[in-house]
């Protein structure tokens, strides 16, 4: 069940990449919901999404805490 969940946040966090704000909205609610562990793969796939839209790259502080 946790699994299916960071994957729905990946499909989501992909779907709202096109909008900044919308992608920090999402990543903000992500942090909340999801476990630890997952944050951390989260973050990496993030990352990933960052190098694709540099303009994304303003959420990544919601990652640092």
């Amino acid at each position: 069940m946790a699994r299916a969940m960071l994957d729905y946040t990946k499909t989501i966090l992909n779907k709202v990449s096109f909008d900044a704000s919308l992608f920090c909205k999402e990543v903000q609610k992500a942090l909340n919901r999801l476990l630890p562990y997952e944050i951390e793969e989260l973050k990496i796939y993030i990352h990933s999404l960052v190098l694709q839209n540099p303009e994304l790259n303003q959420c990544m502080v919601l990652l640092d805490h």
